[in-house]
């Protein structure tokens, strides 16, 4: 007995047929280079985590004896507070220079963006250098009347200590770039928003704290963490004013007992413990200020389908 169902098939052309079976067959994919530079970027970390392992020059245990060593740990907890006050006293005076580039007053916006200029033109390095030896321009640092009388003075080395100059030339560098990333979230604000609070009568801080602030957090907050971040890294220059944080504290261990390299490694693994425990920290505050947002790197959930009471029902039969 003939098949019908393939009778057609069989009486089409030999040229339909080779097209169709190139139509319903799969396209030939080349996976040959990928794989090629998979396994040549798997070799690499392998040689990296082989010497890592068997150079006997990390000496590994080193690391860890000095890793949880208390002279680290302290050096640790001075770079925390360095960084956590320079951070609160860029935050401040980035608040306020941002607000005076806003001003519409002109001298007190020219002489905000003259101070932006100078503290993020001139290197931090150099600028903890000026505060560190801030006694050879003023020896006496004195309180009173301009061109008059002289309430009390101090001597400059006893005020500006390692700590303050540190202080200082972090956190006023750090304000200059802050005030530029607070004035663009300012300017992110429709200004017609203001407008209508004005209209309806509110106050310029209550339009400040209500309206603006919550609107400019979203642009406010991603480069402060960035920044943060980079202000914990930027406090090993500190070690220029012979200030013991983290990392001079490494140094004056490996200066005493010529292992360099491990206590250099030492430092370096606290340094990233710490930057991702701060990262993680970024990601919940930006989380928080996003709510009801989308965020950013992840697309916003589908609704789930209602599942079928009985999967054997047909399409048809869940109709009402």
């Amino acid at each position: 007995m003939a098949n019908t169902a393939t009778e057609p098939d069989a009486k089409a052309p030999a040229g339909d047929a080779l097209d169709r079976q190139l139509l319903l067959g799969r396209p030939h994919q080349r996976h040959g280079g990928l794989w090629l530079t998979a396994a040549i970027v798997l070799f690499a970390i392998f040689l990296v985590g082989y010497s890592l392992v068997t150079n006997p020059r990390f000496e590994w245990n080193v690391v860890f004896g000095w890793f949880t060593s208390e002279r680290l740990f302290t050096g640790l907890l001075r770079t925390l507070g360095l960084t956590a006050i320079s951070m609160a006293v860029g935050i401040v005076v980035g608040v306020l220079l941002a607000l005076a580039r806003l001003a519409p007053n002109a001298i007190v916006a020219g002489t905000a963006a003259f101070l932006v200029w100078l503290f993020r033109g001139v290197p931090v390095f150099v600028q903890l250098l000026f505060w560190g030896f801030i006694a050879a321009i003023y020896p006496r640092i004195a309180v009173g009347v301009p061109f008059g009388p002289e309430f009390f003075s101090v001597d400059a080395n006893v005020l500006i200590t390692p700590f303050m100059a540190a202080i200082l030339g972090l956190g006023l560098n750090e304000g200059a770039y802050m005030s530029e990333i607070v004035r663009a979230g300012l300017l992110s604000v429709n200004r017609g928003q203001t407008e209508a609070a004005t209209a309806l009568g509110m106050r310029r801080f209550a339009i400040l704290s209500r309206i603006v602030l919550p609107q400019a957090m979203k642009i406010i907050i991603p480069p402060t963490g960035n920044q943060t971040i980079s202000m914990l890294k930027t406090t090993s220059l500190v070690s220029v004013l012979a200030f013991p944080e983290l990392l001079y504290s490494a140094q004056l261990v490996y200066s005493a007992n010529f292992k360099t390299i491990p206590l250099l490694i030492a430092a370096s693994m606290w340094y990233l413990l710490v930057t991702s425990v701060l990262s993680l920290g970024q990601f919940f505050i930006e989380r928080h200020f996003n709510r009801g947002g989308i965020i950013s790197g992840r697309s916003p959930r589908r609704p789930r389908k209602p599942k079928a009471a009985n999967a054997r029902t047909t399409p048809e039969e869940a109709q009402p």
